[in-house]
């Protein structure tokens, strides 16, 4: 199986004097869902972010999907994002644009046609159950349906990767079921790698998955 990410050596770090994460070295299968747990600190959101070219390797390799992030030009950044769909704990939704817009940005990126773009956007709005509110604004939204919404935008144009950052944190158990259910779906149905960084792995979680966990600037699996 190819692998999608491979870390050999990696250390993370805001600034000279501290190491986030410090000489790490895994690796994560294309088409596994992945669960990084640890206390807060510990650097969850620090490797998730290294792993779309937010912050830089300090030391070490880290390849995803093929492109090399130490160094890496701007160019094939951007070809790696195209690829990839983020959902953040702060769900980043842009408040000028209705929802259906928000959902539609990675595919008006990608150069999907309008047609295309039109028929993706109302097939995620089915399935997070928000067809009626699609001209709404994020702040017309609660929390729990923004995250929806920033899910249904991480999946709108089939990414090979998906890194989630607390994807259910604050949410009701309805949002957080559906959310799950996206992931599994994206996983299962299109066989994208998801990487989820979480306090709680779900205890009905009925799908295989990895579990990593991150303590003191290390990197462990967890059996």
């Amino acid at each position: 199986m190819d692998k999608v990410i491979v870390a050999e050596n990696l250390s993370l770090s805001y600034s000279k004097d501290e190491t986030i994460i410090n000489k790490v070295s895994f690796s994560i299968d294309s088409g596994s869902f992945v669960f990084i747990t640890g206390a807060s600190g510990s650097g969850k959101s620090t490797l998730l972010k290294s792993l779309y070219g937010a912050l830089k390797p300090k030391e070490g390799s880290l390849i995803v999907a093929g492109v090399e992030l130490k160094g890496v030009k701007k160019s094939k950044l951007n070809l790696l994002r195209k690829h990839t769909g983020i959902v953040f704990q702060d769900y980043k939704l842009v408040k000028e644009w209705t929802i259906e817009k928000n959902i539609s940005l990675p595919l008006i990126i990608g150069g999907y046609d309008k047609t295309r773009t039109h028929e993706q956007v109302e097939k995620l709005l089915k399935h997070i159950r928000l067809k009626h509110q699609s001209g709404k604004y994020p702040k017309e939204l609660s929390g729990g349906e923004q995250q929806r919404v920033a899910m249904a935008r991480a999946l709108s144009h089939n990414p090979i990767l998906i890194l989630a950052d607390e994807p259910t944190g604050n949410l009701d158990d309805y949002s957080s079921d559906l959310i799950w259910n996206l992931l599994v779906g994206a996983n299962s149905d299109l066989d994208s790698t998801v990487i989820v960084v979480t306090h709680h792995i779900p205890e009905n979680m009925n799908i295989d998955y990895k579990h990593f966990h991150i303590e003191y600037g290390s990197i462990h699996e967890v059996l």
